[in-house]
């Protein structure tokens, strides 16, 4: 019991040793000492890296779960140590709802046969975002959130029992100077100064102890700086593959679309294929692969240029990057002349912008009138 409240009142007289010097330097009437210049750029690094993590992980949790509610129930059972129960992501519920209102309608109508085929991408689409949440969270959120949560923690706590060793240092500073200055008054040598000395002794050799203790942590940092950075590799790997998957999966759908019958045009009262032709696709590189010809005008109109000999004007629907010296250059919306050259390939015409010529892929081309 006597241990017990020793203990307690020591503990009592440091926390008020290092309240009253805390104070004292808040005001300037105690002197402070500083960390190296290489200790205080490392807890800068470390503050500014949890700072941006913590912004950088909130929001990819915001871009692959936008639903708030969904977040804070993941989150609450990942705090039990449980499973989230299993739900139909956006794309797979407005799967469903296509795929239940073509069946109403008619698997054999136009609209019912075109509202199954654009659940059933949706569907796949929504698998590939379901598959792109759970790498994203394996590969990026969770090597995020352990340095949150795990090291930088560790760092707090080592950072903070080193603001206190150094209150402990600056207190045993000042006690040792209002010794000298006592003894110095009574022109005689007093204990008070030795035990004070001692005490500066011991405080200063624990400040260095967790000083060093702390570098070594906050060194560390760097290190999770390359590991964070693998992580962001894996995480763009796996947004590229799901894009990707969406771009084909739509091209796919586009393709079934524009094979339909005519009959939509009574139900929309205007061609589908024309407004199929007139989507605008995203820039793709020369190395890409062209999107396909998306129906069957557009393949008749650029069939019978090929056939006559004259030219015509076109419309550029997107950019696209010349891939060698014999290929043209083309910015979406310009207007270019086109014609056929003999023994030209059957996807390719020859392009001309005033002075410059060079072969263009018909896909990428709306004739003109």
């Amino acid at each position: 019991m006597d241990f017990n409240v020793k203990k307690l009142a020591a503990d009592a007289g440091t926390f008020l040793s290092r309240a009253v010097q805390f104070t004292e330097e808040k005001l300037g009437q105690a002197e402070k000492t500083e960390l190296d210049a290489h200790l205080e750029n490392l807890l800068g690094k470390a503050e500014t890296t949890k700072l941006w993590t913590e912004k950088i992980m909130k929001q990819t949790e915001v871009l692959l779960q936008p639903n708030p509610n969904a977040r804070i129930e993941e989150l609450v059972y990942e705090k039990l140590d449980r499973k989230a129960p299993s739900r139909l992501n956006n794309q797979e519920q407005l799967s469903q709802y296509m795929i239940d209102a073509g069946s109403e309608f008619g698997p054999g109508t136009a609209y019912g046969n075109a509202l199954i085929k654009c659940g059933e991408t949706q569907r796949r689409i929504g698998g590939a975002h379901r598959e792109l949440v759970q790498t994203g969270a394996i590969n990026f959120l969770t090597p995020l959130r352990n340095f949150i949560e795990g090291d930088y923690k560790t760092i707090s706590r080592e950072r903070k029992l080193l603001q206190n060793k150094r209150l402990d240092l600056d207190a045993a500073k000042t006690r040792l100077k209002k010794a000298k200055v006592a003894e110095a008054r009574a022109s005689v040598w007093t204990d008070e100064v030795t035990k004070a000395e001692q005490e500066v002794r011991i405080t200063q050799s624990e400040f260095d102890r967790q000083a060093e203790i702390t570098r070594l942590l906050l060194e560390g940092v760097s290190s999770t700086h390359a590991h964070h950075l693998r992580c962001l590799n894996d995480f763009v790997e796996a947004q590229m593959t799901y894009y990707a998957q969406c771009y084909q999966y739509m091209l796919d759908l586009q393709k079934q679309l524009g094979s339909f019958p005519s009959t939509f045009a009574s139900n929309n009262n205007q061609s589908s294929l024309t407004t199929m032709q007139s989507v605008s696709l995203p820039s793709i590189s020369a190395s890409g692969p062209l999107p396909a010809a998306s129906n069957s005008v557009v393949t008749s109109g650029f069939s019978e240029l090929k056939a006559a000999s004259g030219n015509r004007k076109a419309r550029v629907l997107y950019d696209y990057d010349a891939a060698n010296s014999s290929e043209l250059s083309l910015l979406a919306d310009e207007v270019i002349t086109v014609f056929s050259v003999p023994g030209m390939d059957s996807d390719w015409l020859m392009g001309e912008r005033g002075n410059q010529k060079g072969k263009v892929p018909i896909t990428y081309l709306e004739l003109l009138n």
